[in-house]
């Protein structure tokens, strides 16, 4: 039933879409120009950079390629013995097999600097030809110097020698090398004077750039204007970017940057590399090598873009009228079977209605069915997971139940089986040593005697069955007992035992075959899980005041010290739990079911006493004390053991 203010999905569908379709569209229309536009500007990055580090290694490779010759030149014959004519024509006949952009070859005097042969006449006759360092050659090495060449340092008529107007803007490098005499020492200086990367008028959209190379004090030694070369680029107008982009190039990094490099605030970009200074005086220096390009070239095609974008948007706000129609019935049509489908799922439960804050009429039918069915799924989930968890907690612990007690219970029936077989096959040589294995046989059988009866006990425990006989007990001869079943085990370990042997006896209310198994337990555990040390055993008196202040009662507590393996704090809480060890390497190392402790506390309990167990840490040890109430006799009740502490130190047994 459809109430006031709320309408049809369908009438609504129709009149949002007309609304909403020219704004739309111009939205979509300005995002697509943004994003074509950053897409030819990170083109245009790429490119750059990619121009830069190839122009960077095109410099590179030229002035390896120029080392090269000006090492294999000097070490000729001619230059080294030959007369000034054939010296000019091994000169002539070297510059016409170079590169275009090598501008002049001239051979002078060390000492005089006399112009000796030259292949550009005398442009360079007056200008002074240093010596590379060092002066004198190695065997495996001839000197080699590099010198940038500035406006500054280039005689008239420098500039002609290359083709163009723009060749002051070139990069001007001269490499002169040391000719030597056959004693080593210098004789002659060939120089050479290139002017590399020749600047193009790159055509419009081109993105390889032209090149600008600055040196990392900021001097800028090539440049497309020939009025920028030998400027420093603190004296540009957008100097803090150009210097941001000489330390980002020597850091390493290779990127682009929007950069101004004349006075009328014109945008550049600018991809950027490093190279390592080819000057041999300039150790650990570099030369940024940038490609750039107008941003305007960069962005070349935008404007067509734009165009098309334009033309788009108003295709596509007439066809939008006419589809708007049939869009809007073909929207509703599936959303009204959806909300029938919906009603008819949840019809048959009774449920209270969702808010009635929704306008359109199918939305808040839907929304009150969706929500009805939501909550019994996750009603439904949250069981099954519930349900899968206590399904993975009982299997854990009952597959760690019968791996710990299958493997305890096989290992003194395998004893037991293998000491009866060998009897019975007749493997034995003597009487003596059938005996000794009927002895072996006969302790597998009480050990297994032991783990049964540990979990008949746990058993009994679980059904609130277990009982215990209590009557006056000497805790003292107990321990001694105790002590002496275990002497054996701790001297063929090794261990040192310590305990404290009182004189008077220590009467407790307690069953003395219980309190005998908890003491064999404790005392059994320290002994099993100390490989070296001491186990020290301590008894003490406490007198305890109790709500009536006439009456106090005395108690005794029994403490087990060892200096085993320790258990990490956060796991000693686990240890009273039936079929609980620290963890499965313990278990494989020191076998055991994990039932000791568990019945233990549950005996001490059942006798009005505690046991309590401290341990710093792994590898530091264990403590156990267990605290049980002395009997209420006037004889015992000031009574203070007199305890004298005997060591037993450990004895060495002979190997057999």
């Amino acid at each position: 039933m459809a109430k006031p203010g709320q309408s049809s999905f369908r009438r609504i569908l129709l009149s949002r879409i007309l609304l909403l379709s020219v704004p739309v569209l111009l939205i979509g229309e300005a995002v697509a120009f943004r994003k074509a536009r950053s897409i030819l500007l990170e083109t245009a990055r790429q490119n750059l950079t990619e121009s830069a580090v190839r122009k960077g290694e095109s410099i590179e490779d030229a002035i390896a390629a120029l080392k090269a010759i000006s090492i294999t030149a000097s070490q000729t014959q001619i230059l080294q013995a030959g007369t000034a004519a054939q010296k000019q024509q091994y000169l002539d006949q070297l510059a016409s097999q170079l590169p275009d952009y090598v501008q002049c070859v001239h051979l002078k005097e060390a000492q005089s600097q006399k112009q000796i042969a030259s292949t550009c006449g005398n442009v360079w006759a007056n200008t002074k030809a240093l010596l590379p360092t060092p002066q004198t050659r190695s065997p495996l090495d001839t000197p080699i110097k590099v010198t940038a060449l500035l406006p500054a340092d280039l005689p008239t008529g420098a500039q002609n020698l290359t083709s163009g107007s723009d060749s002051l803007g070139q990069l001007s490098l001269r490499l002169s090398t040391s000719v030597f005499t056959p004693t080593g020492q210098p004789r002659y200086i060939l120089s050479i004077q290139a002017a590399l990367e020749s600047q193009e008028h790159t055509r419009r959209g081109s993105l390889t750039g032209y090149t600008v190379v600055i040196a990392q004090d900021g001097t800028i030694l090539a440049h497309p204007l020939a009025e920028c070369v030998g400027k420093n680029i603190q004296q540009e107008p957008d100097a803090v970017r150009l210097q941001r982009i000489v330390e980002n190039a020597i850091a390493g990094l290779q990127d682009t940057q929007n950069v101004s490099f004349t006075k009328n605030g014109a945008e550049f970009l600018a991809g950027y590399s490093a190279i390592s200074s080819p000057i041999a005086n300039e150790p650990n220096q570099y030369w940024t090598i940038l490609a750039v390009t107008h941003l305007d070239s960069a962005l070349y095609g935008l404007r067509e873009i734009k165009i098309i974008l334009f033309v788009l948007t108003i295709g596509l706000l007439a066809a939008s009228l006419l589809a708007t129609r049939y869009l809007a019935r073909d929207l509703a049509r599936p959303l009204e079977k959806l909300r029938d489908y919906a009603l008819n799922l949840q019809s048959h439960h009774v449920v209270e209605r969702v808010p009635h804050n929704f306008k359109i009429r199918e939305f808040q039918q839907l929304a009150e069915a969706l929500e009805r069915m939501v909550e019994r799924l996750t009603a439904s989930a949250e069981e099954i997971e519930t349900a899968w968890e206590e399904a993975q907690v009982a299997n854990q612990l009952k597959s760690e139940f019968l791996a710990t007690t299958s493997h305890e219970l096989r290992t003194p029936l395998n004893a037991i089986i293998g000491c009866v077989r060998l009897i019975r096959d007749g493997c034995c040589d003597d009487r003596e040593e059938e005996m000794e294995f009927l002895q072996r046989a006969d302790e597998a059988a009480i050990h297994l005697l032991s783990i049964i009866n540990d979990l008949l006990d746990v058993a009994k425990i679980e059904a609130g069955k277990l009982s215990v006989v209590l009557e006056p007990t000497d805790l003292q001869q107990l321990l001694k007992e105790v002590i002496n079943l275990q002497t054996v085990h701790i001297q063929q370990k090794g261990l040192q035992l310590v305990a404290s042997q009182g004189i008077e006896p220590i009467p407790v209310q307690a069953d003395p075959a219980k309190l005998k198994q908890v003491l064999l337990n404790v005392i059994g555990n320290a002994v099993k899980f100390t490989e070296q040390g001491r186990i020290t055993i301590s008894t003490r008196l406490e007198s305890v005041t109790e709500s009536s202040p006439n009456s106090s009662k005395s108690r005794v507590i029994v403490t087990v010290e060892d200096t085993g393996v320790g258990i990490d704090p956060a796991l000693q809480h686990k240890l009273f739990r039936p079929f609980v060890m620290v963890d499965g390497t313990t278990t494989r190392k020191f076998g055991g079911t994990g039932l000791g402790l568990a019945i233990s506390r549950n005996l001490i309990e059942l006798m009005g006493g505690s046991i309590t167990l401290h341990s710093a840490g792994a590898g530091q040890g264990t403590t156990v004390a267990i605290t049980m109430p002395m009997m209420d006799l006037a004889p015992f009740r000031s009574h203070q053991v007199r305890e004298e502490p005997q060591v037993f130190d450990h004895l060495h047994l002979p190997s057999s």
